[in-house]
């Protein structure tokens, strides 16, 4: 079940049909005239390919993506534990802590991660906090990426009956352990697609590590460029994206395999403990 979206109809299939396959056609012109523009160029020839056979560039790359991943890794996880936090207050029948919750969301969503990197950058060594370079990425990661986990907590807490937390309390539940038991191992295991797919976001804004001189993959593969005097340029790009690309296509199918791992595991209408 989908939290975020109505399920389409089977017009609207249809259209989202049409689309998939004109889009699919339009990216396959796109790249069969962007290789014949790289012949013509002379960008595929084998020599300006040469040196990624070579298993020094290699370990270079990979040590940054080892990098990235530590990076998107911490980032992901303050992000997703802040915005955790975020989507059980933002549902709080307190009034204030509700409020400061929505306020922190819906200002956070707005402001751009750079701006963050920027405070970093700036702010804080004026007043005396100096990070260590790794944190001065992952800092403003997980501050920007906490509200957009906080939505999607929120949507799948939104999502459940409001039996769940009434069953809860004929047991003698209090809210918290409601929220805690109940309510959000069922929430978790709706938002697990969603869930992945802000995390290879996440990966995909370590890119912003250059402004603050991280190794991150983009950033080393920058000085991979100018080691060979950019004569690599659109090689050591084209050798980068296949990697990101790798590394989300992982996340995108191991989110797959949670839900088909959940779905599997939920037992079915009429079969729950307790119900008659």
């Amino acid at each position: 079940m989908n939290v975020l979206f109505d399920e389409p109809g089977p017009r609207a299939r249809r259209r989202i049909r049409v689309a998939t396959v004109v889009s699919v056609l339009a990216g396959a012109l796109l790249v069969a005239l962007a290789v014949r523009q790289f012949a013509i160029n002379g960008e595929l020839d084998w020599k300006k390919w040469a040196p990624y056979t070579q298993w020094p560039n290699w370990r270079y790359l990979l040590t940054a993506l080892g990098q990235t991943l530590l990076a998107a890794g911490l980032s992901a996880g303050l992000g997703g534990l802040a915005g955790l936090l975020l989507a059980v207050a933002r549902v709080s029948r307190n009034v204030v802590v509700s409020g400061f919750a929505r306020a922190y969301m819906e200002t956070v969503r707005v402001i751009p991660a750079v701006l963050l990197i920027y405070v970093v950058l700036f702010v804080l060594p004026s007043l005396g906090l100096d990070l260590p370079l790794l944190w001065k990425l992952v800092v403003p990661l997980a501050v920007s990426s906490s509200a957009q986990f906080g939505e999607i907590f929120r949507a799948g807490i939104l999502s459940l009956d409001r039996g769940q937390g009434e069953a809860a309390a004929a047991l003698g539940l209090n809210n918290g352990q409601a929220m805690r038991l109940v309510i959000l191992p069922q929430a978790l295991r709706r938002v697990v697609p969603s869930l992945v797919s802000q995390t290879g976001g996440v990966l995909k804004d370590t890119s912003l590590g250059f402004f603050v001189s991280y190794a991150e993959l983009l950033f080393s593969g920058k000085v991979l460029i100018g080691y060979y005097q950019n004569q690599l340029l659109i090689q050591t790009y084209l050798v980068i994206g296949a990697i990101y690309f790798t590394a989300n296509y992982a996340l995108s199918r191991f989110a797959r395999w949670l839900e088909r791992r959940g779905n599997s595991n939920r037992p079915p209408l009429g079969h729950y403990p307790g119900h008659r």
